[in-house]
């Protein structure tokens, strides 16, 4: 599980640096680049889900050796 979340992590890393590529900051919200925000928006999101997951795993195996 943990080899699963840092893959998963680092092709969520991935997504968003290219699409911070696609940026055009004169008109964020029309065409290519509204669609570049929303799914850097979606990897921040797969991240800070993916982080809290490997946190909460573990608090559960620390919990468990006690």
């Amino acid at each position: 599980m943990k080899i699963f979340t840092w893959i998963l992590t680092i092709i969520a890393v991935g997504l968003v640096i290219y699409n911070a590529t696609k940026l055009d900051f004169n008109a964020l919200f029309k065409g290519e680049s509204y669609s570049a925000v929303l799914t850097i928006i979606a990897g921040l999101c797969a991240i800070i889900l993916l982080q809290i997951l490997r946190l909460s795993k573990k608090i559960d195996t620390l919990s468990k050796k006690q």
